[in-house]
């Protein structure tokens, strides 16, 4: 038995567009993710998550599922258009207070609300909420006035920021500003297969500045008011290897790497950016203003890291601004998910020990880790799923190697709760623990969750 460290902290993770649905009610404004997924082609089978799990309307027996399974912490993110419906919220700088008009300022009661019992539930239970201010799903109004790519979207954030703070700030453990700003930014803004579906790399590069711009203002804002509770980011932090020894090859693995993680890294440890991207990039570089590299570098409490695959590199000229080409990869024996990703335990502790050894060896959480396979449940609606078991072990091995070579780990969620609405893949993937039946909305805990609990319960796992 590999025995983690007393005060590991484990729990399991989903956001808000990917569970909650009534995606129109109790006074929630559209998101682009609302927008993008009423497009026809955008998702396939054009599925939408109007009604995802259902968590809007299941919330109290989610918790007391969670319970069940002897979670000790839920990562769950807030829906910023659910709170704040136009996006923007009461000024900071005027010193406005909350408005009940509609428009401008105007905070949403039951938006608010539902977190708030959300947060109640999760404490009464003793399960510490982790919470996540944004995961993907900004205001379309917000969108309309430019979107990420527009400055005054990072000011927008901190509003939006500074109302759940002044809320949920006293009960509230672990906040991350933004899940992988990576993605929203490139997925959404430059591959255009998430929302809001545009394809321009300079938006995206643009994004990303703002995006951590939006970060260092918000943290700087939570140490100004006081609250209650540590404040990181959650990053995505794949594992990159050169496809060959070509000197091609590794330098378009190093280009691939520098954009996924040094392009936030530096900036939120070093206070700059790097220097070989921005170079090759050239003209796609972002504006970068007087003070802002200060105010990104703002010290956080934990880095939430999100890790799936190991990929290869290799540099091929038709492959978009990088020029590079990736490929899955998989240990010996390991096959691939459903997702077409491969798995690669050894990549987790590699990208670990990145972050001790280049950027101070901070608090860091595995914020996600989890694999989507075929679940086929028996007669009872029961799940099997040995695969995703073998995935999670080894996974969880790998982080205990990591901790044993000095990193400083403090806790694993896995990826995801239950199955949920995967974005732009629909509902076919199931990254659960729990199965749900997206025709009834019932809940089945999988063979994998069971699995977990005694995981968490024994606060180890086998060798």
């Amino acid at each position: 038995m590999l025995q983690f460290p007393n005060g590991f902290l484990w729990g399991a993770g989903t956001s808000a567009y990917q569970i909650e649905g009534a995606w129109n009610e109790g006074g929630k404004g559209e998101s682009i993710w609302d927008r993008f997924v009423h497009r026809p082609g955008n998702v396939l089978n054009n599925d939408t998550g109007d009604f995802a799990c259902d968590h809007y309307h299941r919330m109290p027996q989610d918790v007391a599922l969670m319970k069940k399974l002897g979670l000790q912490s839920y990562r769950f993110s807030i829906s910023w258009p659910r709170v704040l419906p136009e996006g923007r919220g009461p000024s900071i700088i005027s010193g406005r207070g909350p408005s009940t008009s509609s428009g401008r300022g105007a905070v949403n009661p039951k938006g608010l609300d539902f977190y708030d019992r959300l947060v109640d539930s999760l404490l009464e239970v003793d399960i510490v909420p982790n919470v996540t201010l944004n995961h993907w799903d900004l205001p379309q109004a917000l969108q309309d006035a430019g979107g990420w790519p527009n400055r005054d979207n990072a000011d927008w954030f901190v509003e939006y920021a500074r109302v759940v703070f002044d809320r949920l700030g006293d009960r509230v453990a672990l906040w991350s500003t933004h899940n992988e700003p990576w993605v929203a930014a490139f997925l959404g803004y430059a591959m255009g297969v998430h929302a809001p579906g545009i394809r321009d790399y300079a938006q995206a590069y643009q994004a990303v500045h703002h995006l951590l711009l939006s970060h260092g203002k918000t943290v700087q804002l939570f140490r100004q008011g006081g609250y209650r509770g540590e404040i990181g980011i959650v990053l995505n932090l794949e594992h990159f290897q050169p496809a060959g020894d070509r000197e091609a090859d590794l330098a378009a693995c190093e280009r691939v790497s520098q954009e996924f993680a040094n392009l936030f890294l530096d900036p939120l440890f070093k206070g700059h950016y790097p220097e070989m991207l921005f170079d090759w990039i050239g003209s796609h570089q972002p504006d970068v203003q007087a003070g802002d590299l200060g105010l990104i570098n703002q010290p956080i409490d934990f880095l939430g890291i999100n890790h799936y695959r190991t990929e290869l590199v290799a540099y091929d000229p038709d492959g978009a601004l990088l020029k590079a080409k990736t490929t899955p990869f998989s240990a010996s024996g390991w096959g691939q998910t459903e997702m077409g990703w491969g798995i690669d335990p050894p990549g987790l502790p590699a990208e670990l020990l990145n972050v001790k050894e280049n950027y101070g060896n901070p608090k860091m959480y595995i914020t996600e880790n989890g694999c989507a396979f075929p679940d086929t449940p028996d007669n009872t609606g029961f799940v099997v799923d040995e695969k995703r078991i073998d995935y999670l072990r080894a996974h969880i091995q790998a982080a205990f190697e990591a901790i044993e070579s000095g990193v400083n780990l403090q806790g694993y969620y896995a990826w995801s709760l239950m199955d949920n609405f995967e974005l732009a893949m629909g509902y076919g993937p199931r990254f659960g623990l729990v199965r749900v039946d997206y025709k009834t909305g019932q809940r089945i805990p999988k063979q994998s969750a069971r699995w977990y609990s005694e995981v968490i319960a024994q606060n180890g796992v086998d060798e």
